[in-house]
């Protein structure tokens, strides 16, 4: 007797999910008046909990970055250190932590921001990038533009070749980009 083979169903390749966009967004978490009344917070560990949603962030993210020749990666506290060290290894980058205040142990850079519920500062080791680095500026969201824009002046410091900024999440409605001004590429796999 012959075998039929039937075709898996839809989403479903032999038990391996099709991952797309639309299912990474189904996966973020929508928390409502955190940090404080009014904010909408897109949780992403949702997403990044789910082995399948978390490898399809990252291969998404290193096909659109694999040939611009980043040497350096840096990541802003704490969400951007996630898929920012996972697209600086899958890159053959170094990575740069961009922390809170009193975090890094050298000489640090620092520059002061205000964000959507507050203020804040960002540093980063003095010694962290060089002239000829091909920087990519990785956090996991962009709002108003504060930590972005704050971790950008930070790079700008060192004078590199080129900074690419990158984001998981994009909130057009806050009108975030123009406080990137001096990026040569600003990419967000998600916009909402």
């Amino acid at each position: 007797m012959p075998h039929i083979l039937e075709s898996p169903p839809l989403g479903d390749l032999g038990g391996c999910k099709i991952m797309n966009l639309q299912q990474v967004i189904a996966s973020i978490r929508n928390v409502p008046d955190f940090p404080k009344p009014g904010i909408l917070f897109k949780d992403i560990s949702t997403a990044l909990k789910d082995a399948e949603v978390l490898h399809f962030i990252a291969d998404e993210l290193y096909d659109y970055y694999k040939d611009k020749g980043i040497t350096k990666v840096v990541g802003v506290e704490s969400r951007g250190f996630v898929l920012g060290s996972i697209l600086a290894y899958k890159l053959g980058a170094g990575f740069v932590l961009l922390r809170k205040p009193g975090k890094l142990p050298s000489e640090t850079f620092r520059y002061e921001y205000d964000l959507e519920y507050g203020s804040d500062a960002l540093e980063i080791h003095k010694d962290a990038i060089d002239e000829n680095d091909v920087v990519l500026l990785h956090d996991d969201l962009l709002a108003t533009g504060g930590s972005a824009g704050a971790a950008l002046k930070l790079i700008d410091m060192f004078h590199p070749k080129e900074v690419l900024v990158s984001f998981m999440i994009e909130l057009e409605f806050l009108n975030g980009r123009p406080k990137l001004q001096g990026a040569k590429d600003i990419h967000a796999l998600i916009k909402f």
